[in-house]
């Protein structure tokens, strides 16, 4: 029996195949979708104070080998997230709350609220790129760790924090050195790639409207990019920070790779927008397959040993 179950502080996953927040999750009825999925957990959508509408349409457009996105956070607001938890509760899944704010407060806010909910696991999101006139937190190291200080004094339940990709070792260190001193249960890694530009050579115009056709990158562009986080956050991290892998997550090879990589949970995006539910399934069954063939029997006969050349 090939076992792919994977645990996060306690909270038991029946597959590591899950969604991540962003794509066809802001309602209840998409959410539902999603439970009744093989999804081995639901992600809600990252919640913000008030009920916010996002950038301008076209804001999301599928490109070759991936997708370009300047989505705003458009969501419903934190009650609305609130109230639902106990009917998506109730098909039996892991609920990830994914919580997003401007500043230390707001994130104060909503982590109080999600304490006497439903959810099962917090993820506190540093870097969404696509919201004008902000910077992403998750790029500035002060700010980071002043709000996950505060959501470690908060929070009653098990928190994470959904990180932007970094591109230099000192970064990575940097980071490191904040969530091995946090009350941090596990990372995300990683966000989409920020200000991406695609353009309709035809038309000669950008393909999105927000930001001058400026956008978050996803997909298979950024799958090497996502495993190199991965990888290097394995390195770093206290053996307790569990990883969360995204990124260009297609097939079972993918899931593979990053579970070789070190990470613990994966999250598909771009792929699952594109796909839909049944994605869930097959993924796990193409991962489930390679394990077999390579006579592996749970994700901990190969989690974190890639290896590397003499």
């Amino acid at each position: 029996m090939i076992d792919i179950s994977a645990n996060i502080s306690g909270v038991h996953f029946d597959s590591c195949i899950m969604n991540a927040s962003g794509p066809l999750d802001t309602t209840l009825e998409e959410l539902t979708d999603i439970a009744m999925s093989r999804a081995g957990g639901i992600v809600m959508k990252s919640c913000t104070v008030e009920v916010r509408e996002g950038n301008p349409e076209p804001r999301y457009v599928d490109v070759e080998w991936g997708s370009i996105n300047s989505m705003g956070l458009p969501n419903l607001g934190y009650k609305y997230y609130n109230e639902i938890t106990p009917k998506l509760k109730s098909y039996g899944k892991p609920l990830i709350a994914s919580i997003a704010g401007a500043e230390s407060q707001e994130y104060r806010k909503i982590v109080e609220s999600f304490n006497s909910s439903n959810v099962d696991i917090l993820e506190i999101n540093l870097s969404c790129p696509n919201v004008v006139g902000r910077p992403q937190i998750g790029y500035d190291f002060e700010m980071s760790e002043e709000i996950m200080g505060v959501v470690g004094d908060v929070s009653d339940k098990p928190w994470g924090v959904k990180l932007p990709p970094y591109f230099d070792f000192v970064h990575f260190e940097e980071m490191a050195s904040i969530l091995n001193n946090s009350k941090i249960s596990f990372i995300v890694s990683i966000n989409s790639i920020g200000n991406a530009l695609f353009i309709d050579w035809e038309t000669e115009k950008v393909l999105i409207k927000p930001k001058g056709g400026f956008g978050g990158l996803g997909g298979k562009y950024i799958k090497p990019t996502a495993l190199a986080n991965v990888r290097k956050f394995a390195e770093l991290l206290n053996k307790r920070i569990k990883i969360v892998g995204v990124g260009g997550v297609y097939s079972g090879i993918d899931a593979f790779e990053f579970i070789l990589s070190g990470a613990t949970l994966l999250q598909l995006g771009t792929s699952f927008a594109q796909e839909g539910p049944q994605i869930f399934e097959r993924v796990s069954r193409e991962l489930k397959e390679i394990m077999e063939k390579k006579g592996y029997a749970s994700l901990e006969d190969f989690r974190g040993k890639l290896k590397v050349m003499d």
